[in-house]
């Protein structure tokens, strides 16, 4: 049990490797482009980034094993309710599994329809396309490294899931680095190495298991993993977080799709913008992701006066993040946007919507944590309906209703005030649960 003088702590224990989790993903991205921009023909870029695209929306649909995963293994740790851990595990890993069986099979037609949606030179294409049916088998290992990432998670280890992580992009860079640079191959050598990467992590994650949580490993009836009570019960919340996941990916997506539609200019722009939320991202993921295992753990052991204080403290160490944030963009946004581009038409024409990048910190920050405390508490169904509220009722209303008056502003404001909305929607709904 966390006692409350020890919360602080607990917090960092969790935040801190998710924090370093989240960062070591796009320097993965980084080397791929890198060594894909040495090449000599710039089409191995453009297969590298559709279909980087592809996998990004696939795999980020199925986010939901190991939000799901994590609240519910969470809540059963703090009941101590060892039989109900190890049976969570399997549980989740079998739906995994049975998940990527079904993009294995459907391989063929998911291609087809996203590459009815992306557009792409010929070359460019054929060159994703192969991309694609090389990665494609990497899908049991990531749904399953998503099960065993929530689980421990759940289990109150936030190291065992940061150190998997560093193997697979350990492993993904030396071979990313073997078979372009020292074998000859070009994008097709970028997918075999994040395949490789994969299923290195998956064993990996049994090795923790064999080792760290052996107790935990039990043989289960059929019947038992799948309990009509148990396995609604686990549809339901994942279902719950999967149409949040679309909601939010389809608002993201709008987001970059109108602003191709007012210039190339602004496309550039906002792109290079947004990169600043994605790095407010990381370490906001950090303290959800503590947030998940700790509210859960503290409700499942029913002691909701630790619930309210850990919440509280999440909180605290949120807002200090924001406003360091904003405060380090208010200060240094000029240098840093000249970190990542030397176009200077692009550098004079992001001045003007600075400030939308230096509110979102403080807008988007309740979200991340609600986010955080909802998973862990399995009250998916709050999270499920402040993003529809915010997407449908605040955000597209408030760009279509000034997008004539502001152009991009409005874009910028939209977005802003869609992770207000969210947050704030979480915690009225909050105050009017059972939970408090």
């Amino acid at each position: 049990m966390v006692k409350p003088g020890k919360i602080n702590s607990a917090i960092l224990r969790l935040a801190i490797p998710n924090i370093v989790t989240n960062i070591t993903v796009p320097l993965l991205g980084l080397v791929d482009l890198a060594l894909m921009g040495h090449l000599k023909d710039p089409v191995y870029i453009g297969a590298i980034a559709l279909g980087s695209i592809i996998f990004n929306v696939v795999y980020s649909s199925f986010s939901f094993l190991r939000m799901g995963t994590s609240g519910m293994t969470s809540q059963a740790w703090g009941a101590k309710n060892k039989h109900e851990v190890s049976v969570i595990l399997a549980r989740s890993f079998l739906v995994a599994i049975a998940l990527a069986l079904a993009l294995l099979i459907l391989q063929k037609p998911i291609q087809w329809l996203s590459f009815i949606i992306l557009d792409g030179s010929p070359e460019v294409t054929s060159l994703a396309r192969q991309y694609f049916y090389i990665r494609i088998w990497a899908a049991p290992a990531t749904l399953g490294l998503y099960t065993f990432y929530g689980w421990y998670l759940g289990t109150q280890n936030a190291w065992i899931p940061m150190t998997i992580a560093i193997v697979i992009n350990v492993i993904n860079i030396g071979l990313n680095f073997l078979f372009v640079m020292g074998f000859g191959m070009t994008s097709e050598g970028v997918a075999l190495s994040t395949v490789i990467a994969q299923y290195s992590g998956l064993i990996t994650a049994l090795i923790f298991l064999l080792r760290k949580y052996r107790s935990y490993i039990r043989k289960f009836a059929l019947s038992t993993i799948i309990e009509s009570k148990e396995i609604v019960r686990f549809f339901k919340i994942n279902t719950d977080i999967f149409i949040r996941t679309v909601l939010l990916l389809l608002t993201l997506a709008f987001f970059t799709n109108v602003s191709a539609g007012i210039s190339d200019e602004i496309l550039a722009v906002n792109t290079l913008l947004f990169q600043f939320f994605f790095i407010f991202s990381y370490f906001a993921d950090g303290f959800a992701y503590a947030g998940e295992a700790l509210a859960g753990k503290a409700y499942g052991e029913k002691n909701i006066s630790l619930l309210n204080l850990t919440n509280s403290k999440l909180f605290i160490w949120g807002w200090s993040i924001a406003i360091l944030t904003s405060i380090a963009y208010y200060v240094g946004l000029n240098p840093f946007m000249k970190i990542l581009t030397s176009n200077n038409d692009l550098l004079i024409a992001a001045r003007e919507y600075y400030i939308w990048v230096i509110l979102i910190p403080l807008t988007s920050i309740a979200a991340f944590i609600w986010d955080g405390i909802y998973v862990g508490v399995t009250k998916s169904k709050g999270m499920r309906n402040a993003m529809i509220v915010s997407s449908v009722f605040v955000f597209l209303p408030a760009y279509y209703l000034t997008k004539g008056l502001w152009g991009n502003h409005s874009l910028w404001m939209a977005l802003n005030l869609f992770m207000a909305a969210r947050g704030i929607m979480m915690w009225v709904l909050w105050r009017k649960s059972s939970v408090q």
